[in-house]
């Protein structure tokens, strides 16, 4: 089931892990029991404190920024490959109209 959570919600779930981690023995105990609480899946929250231990700087990956970052700049990518493909054509269009008498 894919169901879309506010920052709110996000926030506050992760909260609650940090404050529910320390009375139990694992992390995924921990996430298990807090999912349960706030009724949602335990993969959910476990890849939530993932990113958020990605984005702090505590686990190695690619933050959030820089993810957001990298797909700007594929996009942008695309749009100027089109671009230039549409000048080439354009490019070699004009040049056979001038060859003609």
């Amino acid at each position: 089931m894919n169901r879309k959570y506010s920052p709110e919600m996000r926030e506050r779930a992760l909260r609650m892990l940090a404050e529910t981690r320390p009375s139990l023995p694992t992390m995924m105990s921990a996430v298990r029991h807090v999912a349960g609480l706030l009724g949602m899946s335990p993969e959910t929250l476990r890849l939530w404190q993932r990113r958020a231990e990605v984005d702090a700087g505590v686990k190695p990956g690619v933050t959030t920024e820089a993810a957001a970052e990298i797909k700007r700049l594929q996009k942008e990518v695309s749009e100027l490959r089109k671009a230039n493909e549409i000048l080439k054509a354009a490019s070699v269009f004009f040049a056979k109209e001038l060859d003609r008498p």
